[in-house]
């Protein structure tokens, strides 16, 4: 039988994801609310990855991009500085989102410190629960958004496009790495040439 608490905390993320102003559709040409539907792919690639995991990771996994059109990028300088301030601003945005769900679902502090560690991006390649939601973070980007992120940046050449691939790599670990490579997910067709060529100067 399903926790209550995880199952209650699922319901109340999903919930907060509903709310997102942003449609898309997916592959059945379905209309989602735009970060509900990330949600789902990361939940559905995670069974795929790692089906062992525990359900505060699960949780975690589930709320990786939580209520994000809640803190857009236009809010920071359109520089690389305020890049880099609104990816730190939403990890902790996102951390504290979540925290406070599945407080209110009835998890105790210490796994609200854990998922808040892991979705807050923390101690990446040190900590195995922020480098899970790296792996499926990552291979959801592959499988999903890498050819719409493409078809959106014409302006990008081929060294762009090789060092975007080479810093997802990058944050893979070893494992996710082999398991993008084995045929368990669907490699953007188009960019199959650059991602060879990419790899092939690690």
């Amino acid at each position: 039988m399903p926790d209550k608490i995880f199952e209650e905390s699922l319901r109340l993320i999903d919930q907060a994801n509903s709310e997102d102003p942003n449609k898309v559709l997916d592959s059945d040409n379905k209309e989602w609310p735009k970060e509900l539907l990330y949600s789902h792919h990361m939940s559905d690639m995670l069974e795929r990855f790692a089906p062992e995991t525990d359900d505060e990771m699960k949780l975690a996994i589930r709320a990786q991009h939580i209520q994000r059109w809640k803190s857009p990028r236009s809010d920071f300088p359109m520089n690389r500085k305020g890049y880099h301030q609104w990816r730190t601003a939403l990890y902790t945005f996102h951390a504290e989102t979540l925290a406070a769900l599945m407080q209110q679902a009835g998890y105790a502090e210490d796994a609200l410190n854990r998922v808040k560690l892991a979705v807050g991006k923390k101690a990446l390649k040190k900590n195995p629960d922020t480098q899970l939601v790296e792996n499926i973070a990552a291979l959801v980007f592959i499988e999903h958004y890498m050819q719409e992120f493409a078809d959106k940046h014409p302006e990008y050449d081929e060294e762009k496009w090789i060092d975007i691939i080479r810093k997802t790599w990058r944050k893979m670990s070893a494992e996710a790495q082999a398991f993008a490579l084995s045929g368990s997910i669907k490699l953007p067709e188009p960019l199959v040439p650059l991602i060879q060529k990419a790899l092939s100067k690690d």
